[in-house]
């Protein structure tokens, strides 16, 4: 599975989560699902995952969690649905 990293910086506070990085507030979390849905053009929710918020959607009929790597936000390879 491919890990796509998207290149606009994210300077918004984070939090660790089972080793990935996701946002630590509702509000930036929506801010950035937001901008990655027009960027994909489908339907990007925000859902909270244990202490942090990560964002969720369905792209080309698979479900993407996307959270944050380095700076940047990046799918990660975890299933939102079981981990909240």
């Amino acid at each position: 599975m491919m890990n796509s990293i998207f290149s606009a910086s994210v300077f918004d506070a984070t939090v660790i989560v089972d080793g990935h990085e996701l946002f630590k507030g509702q509000g930036a979390a929506t801010g950035w699902a937001e901008k990655l849905s027009r960027e994909l053009e489908v339907p990007v929710s925000v859902r909270k995952i244990r202490t942090g918020w990560a964002l969720c959607g369905t792209v080309d009929g698979e479900e993407c969690v996307w959270g944050v790597y380095g700076q940047r936000l990046k799918r990660l390879d975890i299933d939102a649905g079981s981990a909240a």
